[in-house]
């Protein structure tokens, strides 16, 4: 019984080593030089979220209550609900 992959039965033994080698471009030394760079902003203070029973009730609300159609019937991707 023959190890290797199908693919590398075609192949002599010493081209096929660069299939699973990965590169990189640039070098590691750069990682995490925009992030560091960005200023650090403060999470803003938000409403709590709805859990468990309410939660379930808020999305049935806003998939078939509150829908917003089209003129061909069909919902928007990303409406924002009437207020």
């Amino acid at each position: 019984m023959n190890t290797q992959p199908p693919y590398a039965l075609a192949l002599p033994c010493n081209t096929h080593s660069h299939l699973a080698v990965g590169k990189v471009h640039g070098s590691l030394a750069r990682a995490g030089k925009v992030r560091s760079q960005a200023p650090k902003v403060e999470p803003q203070e938000k409403k709590k979220t709805p859990k468990g029973r309410a939660h379930k009730r808020m999305l049935y609300n806003r998939r078939f209550v509150n829908v917003t159609l089209m003129p061909n019937g069909k919902r928007k991707m990303n409406a924002n609900p009437e207020k």
